[in-house]
């Protein structure tokens, strides 16, 4: 660990919640706690303990396991598993975040969680964490995850295929595009990019980059993002900000400039105080914040505030003009691979056969009006000589009919079916076989006469023989 820059601890001393000595201690004598957070449909409460007894299966044994109390639905683990050797990780059955950014569902829960139907919007999404735990919220009723970086996107598109959840739409916009769909989201998260001194006891080399020009140069790009993307939120929409930053310019004074020219008041939330989070207000309008410190708890440094957009603030997005290009009329075959397939409206599109749940139909028009979506629906496969070929989303999303047979795989089977090498169980029908592992679908394998072709991606391979 590098030592960290005394210009920084300077500048926290007299921040809620802030301790030099302890902030030392934790970040040179305690290591990180990684921490997952299980799917709602894939891995049930039943099952979790089993779970993470197949997660923490390692030849050195003993691991510790810790509940994260702002997240009933998530555990952190020490020592960090070999998480790419678990076949369930590659289903969807967890996801790998940090314990202090899944504060974010607590948050919101505890602001909206009495509405139903609230259409979100993350507008840094990639990797994937904040879009996944956004689309498991039962008040949530569509999400766009939006990546304007290029090369963030295919992480951010493989996460949320694995995590399977149809009401998920994936753009690569800049936000003042997304800007320009004026009251279109009743949720907006802004996890903006930051200057990063909460990761430092992770990645040690974000150190070298930090300094206070980085703080002032992130500061300002936060605010532009915001102002860019802000006019989509709706009146009475609620805004949840986050850094994974320590700074007071990249945190509180965000939060003043929110409020005093942005139209946005803050919300204050309660917390049980043994949690270890400390409550924050900002110097000249009192904005509630909420800090995170490493070592407390599983996590590392995070901050997090909600904000709700005042009325009169903007003019709602008109509905689209041009014809609805979904039908009513399903896809053929559609209830031999969907449960509920009558809840879905379909289109065929050149890259196959696609599904949308009905409420959402219009919600996607909007969408594709003004942005470059690149995921706007569930992608079912092509139909060819009168049958589906499946495509690999399909396999992964809770839209899969529950009682679709499969194949059931051990744990070296499994590996070998992740790494993309030709197997072919006794078990195998001819044609398309639904690959399983403890219940949990991996994706397709079909059978052809006395061989079988594996038809997992070959970007999500994994590439290594096994942990080390």
């Amino acid at each position: 660990m590098q030592q960290i820059p005394t210009a920084l601890l300077d500048a926290l001393e007299g921040l809620p919640g802030f301790d030099r000595a302890e902030f030392l201690h934790a970040h040179h004598d305690i290591p990180s706690i990684a921490s997952v957070r299980f799917h709602p449909v894939k891995s049930p409460a039943e099952e979790r303990p089993a779970r993470l007894n197949s997660i923490c299966r390692d030849r050195s044994g003993a691991f510790n396991v810790t509940e994260i109390p702002w997240c009933p639905d998530a555990r952190g683990i020490s020592p960090r598993p070999a998480f790419t050797f678990d076949p369930a990780f590659h289903a969807g059955a967890y996801y790998v975040q940090e314990a202090a950014s899944m504060f974010l569902g607590y948050a919101l829960t505890l602001v909206c969680g009495s509405m139903t139907g609230l259409r979100a919007v993350d507008i840094c999404a990639a990797p994937g964490g904040k879009s996944t735990h956004l689309s498991s919220l039962s008040f949530i009723s569509s999400l766009l995850s939006n990546e304007i970086i290029r090369s963030r996107v295919p992480v951010l598109y493989e996460n949320t295929i694995k995590w399977g959840m149809p009401k998920v739409f994936i753009s690569q916009d800049d936000p003042a595009r997304i800007g320009r769909l004026t009251e279109s989201f009743d949720v907006m998260v802004v996890d903006a990019p930051c200057s990063g001194s909460g990761l430092f006891r992770r990645d040690p080399e974000a150190v070298k980059e930090w300094s206070p020009r980085h703080v002032e140069l992130c500061s300002q790009r936060q605010q532009r993002i915001l102002a860019d993307a802000l006019p989509a939120l709706a009146e009475g929409g609620i805004l949840a900000y986050s850094t994974c930053s320590y700074s007071r310019a990249e945190n509180e004074d965000v939060l003043d400039w929110l409020v005093e020219d942005m139209g946005m008041e803050s919300i204050p939330m309660e917390v049980p105080p043994g949690w270890g989070i400390h409550p924050s207000a900002s110097q000249k309008t009192g904005a509630a914040g909420y800090r995170f410190y490493p070592g407390e708890r599983a996590g590392e440094g995070f901050f997090l505030a909600c904000l709700r957009k005042r009325r009169g603030e903007g003019t709602a997005s008109p509905e689209p003009g041009k014809r609805s290009v979904w039908s009513t009329q399903p896809m053929p075959g559609a209830g031999d691979w969907l449960e509920h397939s009558e809840r879905f409206l379909y289109r065929e599109h050149t890259e196959g056969w696609m599904a949308i749940p009905e409420e959402l139909a219009g919600h996607q028009q909007v969408l594709a009006s003004g942005l470059s979506l690149r995921k706007s629906g569930l992608l079912l496969g092509k139909i060819m000589k009168g049958r589906l070929n499946p495509e690999h989303e399909l396999a992964l999303s809770t839209a899969l009919r529950y009682d679709f047979p499969g194949l059931e795989l051990a744990d070296e089977d499994a590996l070998r079916y992740l790494r993309r090498e030709n197997i072919l169980p006794s078990e195998a029908n001819e044609g398309w076989n639904l690959v399983r592992y403890q219940g949990l679908s991996l994706g397709w394998l079909k059978a052809i006469g006395h061989r079988a072709n594996n038809y997992y991606p070959m970007d999500w391979r994994i590439r290594s023989a096994g942990p080390v």
